[in-house]
């Protein structure tokens, strides 16, 4: 949530308030109460921002503005390290408590090393705002940590130019290039290996035992089939997610999820059969909506199966329920 809310607070610093940004995203106002969201959330709320702000330059500057909050608790854990290489390692390491959006790679040079980043996106395509955020995050929390406002060697994205070039050296302060290979950031070893001001090898290692029992506990897949459903509920479409695909986009596996939702009296295809039955009921008092539309909408392979299913969940056909509905 900390990276959640450092696109909602750079949003609101150009006037567009959460409740806006969040209905634009499609995402009820409760997600803020939410430890972490799905990444496809995630990437629904940049593409919010990109059409709210209608601002270029909108992921470096929420980039730029990242704090030590934007971390969360592995915050202590990267202030006590002794280097910002080390730094950079246990980000990889907590990589999943910060987000499960992409993972870092370190390509050592002999003067220098590239901060590679991978962007790991869910079933939406990542927008581009989220990775010029990620590359400025990274410059400005690493001269959070270092104390020092030396440059970059150089930047480059893999993808296009969004903005003007000034926008990109100002946040930088180095060469940048686009259309690369890979994105990442080249920086200069000696800064690399130079002692952190606070770092504290006593300190570390009770950071790091915590960081370590919270990533655990992540791993063992702390799921309420309330926020499955709310997941459910929320998801974008066409056509409704795979098991596989719910699991995923939890940061569990697909035996993980079937277990937790066993320990609480659910499966994941109960959950998914009382949404479908919820979105079939509102979308069918639509005189207007085509039957094999929303067939196809709710992720059924043929009509005639979605008639089956809302027979089964109503007692009778669509066409006979919309006339009812129609006519009370």
């Amino acid at each position: 949530m900390g990276w959640v809310n450092t696109v909602i607070d750079a949003a609101r610093r150009q006037s567009v308030e959460p409740g806006v940004l969040l209905a634009t995203a499609g995402l009820p106002p409760a997600a803020l109460e939410r430890e972490r969201w799905p990444i496809d959330h995630i990437t629904r709320l940049w593409r919010a921002a990109e059409r709210c702000t209608g601002d270029p330059g909108f992921g470096l500057k929420a980039g730029a503005s990242a704090t030590a909050a934007s971390l969360g608790a592995v915050t202590f854990t990267l202030q006590s390290a002794a280097s910002l290489r080390d730094a950079l390692g246990l980000v990889q390491t907590y990589q999943r408590l910060i987000s499960d959006g992409g993972r870092f790679q370190m390509l050592g040079g002999d003067g220098a090393t590239w901060v590679v980043y991978h962007p790991c996106q869910g079933r939406l395509a990542f927008s581009p705002y989220q990775l010029e955020a990620v590359l400025a995050a990274v410059v400005s929390l690493a001269r959070w940590l270092t104390g020092s406002t030396q440059p970059p060697v150089r930047v480059q994205f893999s993808q296009a130019r969004l903005g003007p070039l000034a926008g990109y050296r100002e946040v930088f302060g180095c060469p940048v290039d686009f259309e690369q290979a890979f994105s990442g950031i080249l920086v200069d070893n000696a800064l690399l290996d130079r002692p952190l001001p606070h770092a504290d090898a006593r300190l570390a290692q009770v950071h790091r035992q915590y960081s370590t029992a919270h990533l655990a506990a992540l791993g063992m897949g702390r799921i309420e089939a309330t926020e499955l459903r709310q997941w459910l509920e929320e998801f974008p479409g066409p056509g409704m997610p795979r098991r596989a695909e719910a699991a995923r986009a939890l940061g569990v596996s697909e035996r993980t999820l079937t277990r937790r939702l066993g320990e609480q009296g659910h499966t994941f295809e109960d959950l998914l059969d009382d949404v479908r039955r919820t979105r079939a009921l509102a979308a069918v008092s639509d005189a207007q909506r085509p039957l094999a539309d929303i067939a196809r909408a709710l992720g059924f392979a043929e009509p005639s199966t979605f008639y089956r299913a809302f027979r089964r969940w109503t007692g009778m056909p669509p066409a006979r329920w919309r006339k009812l509905d129609a006519n009370p």
